[in-house]
């Protein structure tokens, strides 16, 4: 078994990925911003390889902090699950300039700054892959109903910053990847979504296993075919 750290794993995607590594053995840094009111995963903690981490990706130093406890010890997989939709509904004339920031901040930046703290050790470990959580709706060629611009736009950046990440981490021998969850029936997908955390997790976690070198800087769905930019 490995080791995966993955953000944002008090809820939604990222603690069903803590939820089903840790059910096979994987030890699991298990990042979120408030780590005493994550009742959810501090009862996983107990039962499981889990260490908790307080980690907020809007904050550097918060970040370093995270990492300097983790440092030297191997990270297979480096899961990017931290984000949010900001505002809805948010269209031409109709914008929370604020609150675009903040999507910005979190769902762009964040990723970045967790990948630049920890990339070494995903270098030092055997499988040596950074997953970002992004979204068919920040795909260019995909987009035909326009709209969620802050959301739309801040997940097509995410994936322009994991495109450069994959040739400038490609000295370090670390690939990355990005994956499209699909509508998940999460806080931020809603009651109507088609798949529950456990499924779409469950279809990742395959595709997962099959990536490598070849992999690195592509944009996947969570059934595995490739999605288009």
């Amino acid at each position: 078994m490995g080791t995966a750290l993955v953000t944002s794993a008090n809820r939604g995607i990222g603690h069903e990925f803590t939820r089903q590594y840790a059910a096979e053995g994987w030890h699991v840094f298990a990042a979120c911003r408030h780590p005493d009111s994550a009742k959810n995963l501090q009862k996983l903690a107990d039962s499981k390889p889990v260490d908790v981490l307080e980690m907020d990706v809007t904050n550097s130093a918060s970040i370093k902090r995270a990492a300097a406890i983790v440092a030297g010890k191997p990270i297979d997989i480096l899961l990017n699950t931290a984000g949010i939709i900001g505002v809805p509904n948010q269209t031409a004339g109709n914008m929370d300039y604020d609150s675009w920031a903040d999507v910005i901040n979190i769902n762009t930046m964040g990723p970045l700054r967790v990948a630049e703290q920890f990339v070494e050790d995903v270098a030092r470990s055997t499988r040596k892959l950074i997953v970002t959580i992004t979204s068919g709706m920040g795909s260019l060629a995909d987009n035909t109903s326009g709209g969620s611009i802050a959301y739309r736009s801040s997940k097509a950046a995410v994936n322009m910053v994991v495109r450069s990440l994959a040739i400038d981490f490609a000295q370090r021998g670390v690939s990355c990847v990005l994956i499209n969850p699909g509508w998940v029936r999460t806080d931020m997908g809603g009651p109507n979504a088609p798949l529950t955390p456990a499924d779409s997790v469950k279809a990742m976690r395959q595709v997962i296993e099959s990536l490598g070198p070849d992999h690195s800087g592509r944009f996947y769905n969570y059934d595995g075919r490739e999605y288009a930019w």
